[in-house]
């Protein structure tokens, strides 16, 4: 069947959710898709209504794989043709594609328009969608970054964790991931994948088991590293030295709330991608994803205790800045009432009256010197057995 004329782009609003209702006509709506919101399904034999050179131009890779095995690169609509028709499946992973590459590749794969409205989002919550023969799974990830790199890039005292957005369309022939940021790298992952043919022949399933496993490796290495910090903190709170760095644990404890926002909401698609039954994954696969929960729930316990051990870290370190406090007040306090005893007895005397003791005397100033330093050195005696000096 021929697909109706239209423009390909269509304004995909980022930030709001709202959509504007249309009136239907015999199961269609006035602006020519379906009741349903899905695209006119393109056939093997219909024609693209543009070229896919403006989706490409957002791909880093993609492939057909038919058996597990990658095939020799061909013109992409081809491809399609041939992986609609039930041999092999396509992957195609974009890095942060425009709005009019999101609309064209809803007009490639037939997707959703709610799906490609949140595939547009940057800062999209982790979460699972399924419309019809497609499901929609939207990830983030995480990435340390070093001291040495936030100092060469000026971030010196910013945040040493940030996100990135990955999202994964699947369907029965194909498997799309889009990604936002720099630090949603998926380096790698397609290499090894192809080294197993066995596994990549389950279907698009392996991609997305691949895709979740890998995300959530990046959590387990980042909160060691962020471990490493922690340790690093605590020694400098509990040190002889007694450095207590309010602003960096301030600064962690932040990072930390932003990986429990990350990890945490995964949990729910992880969970019922590992224990109930898609029709989209293989069931060999869902036996994967029990591991790749287990790996989840690893992290968000790490991730609590974190949490709750730099909120004690940061209550110790202002105990103890409290007391290195109140140490310096008593010091200053001792110091003060010595010199007081000098002030004193030299105020005394110097006094303009002519009958003060030992004033005429000879004997009168070494006399008086000598009060002084006693009584000096015996409050100064004092204090330091009390701990006060």
């Amino acid at each position: 069947m021929v697909r109706p004329t239209r423009p390909l782009a269509r304004a995909i609003p980022l930030a709001a959710r709202t959509i504007p209702l249309r009136s239907t006509t015999n199961g269609k709506s006035t602006n020519g898709k379906s009741a349903t919101g899905r695209r006119p399904a393109m056939t093997a034999a219909a024609t693209p209504p543009e070229s896919n050179r403006l989706l490409l131009d957002a791909a880093v890779d993609w492939g057909l794989y038919i058996d597990g095995v990658r095939q020799e690169q061909q013109d992409f609509d081809a491809a399609c043709a041939i992986a609609r028709g039930g041999e092999g499946f396509i992957w195609l992973g974009l890095h942060e594609p425009t709005t009019n590459q999101l609309n064209q590749l809803g007009d490639v794969f037939d997707l959703h328009e709610l799906a490609l409205e949140d595939a547009s989002n940057n800062r999209q919550r982790p979460k699972i969608e399924r419309y019809d023969d497609m499901f929609f799974l939207a990830l983030r990830s995480l990435a340390y970054i070093d001291r040495d790199d936030r100092i060469g890039e000026g971030l010196d005292g910013g945040d040493i964790v940030e996100t990135g957005t990955i999202m994964v369309f699947l369907g029965e022939y194909y498997a799309v991931t889009v990604r936002h940021g720099r630090h949603a790298s998926m380096r790698g992952l397609r290499r090894r994948l192809e080294q197993d043919p066995e596994q990549l022949a389950l279907g698009p399933s392996a991609v997305l088991h691949a895709v979740c496993d890998k995300v959530v490796d990046d959590y387990l290495a980042v909160v060691d590293q962020v471990n490493e910090d922690i340790e690093e903190i605590e020694t400098s709170v509990f040190s002889q030295r007694r450095i207590t760095d309010v602003e960096r644990i301030y600064q962690l404890k932040r990072d930390i709330i932003e990986m429990k926002r990350t990890t945490s909401p995964l949990a729910g698609p992880l969970h019922e991608l590992a224990h109930r039954a898609q029709g989209l994954v293989h069931p060999d696969i869902r036996e994967y994803f029990r591991d790749v929960e287990d790996h989840l729930i690893r992290v968000r316990e790490q991730v609590q205790s974190y949490d709750e051990l730099l909120g004690s870290i940061l209550q110790a370190g202002l105990a103890r800045l409290t007391v290195s406090e109140n140490e310096d007040m008593r010091k200053i306090s001792a110091w003060v009432a010595i010199a007081a005893v000098p002030t004193m007895i030299a105020g005394v005397y110097g006094m303009n009256f002519d009958y003060i003791p030992l004033l005429h005397n000879p004997w009168g100033y070494p006399a008086v010197t000598l009060l002084m330093l006693t009584v000096c050195g015996t409050m100064f005696r004092g204090f330091r057995r009390n701990g006060w000096l």
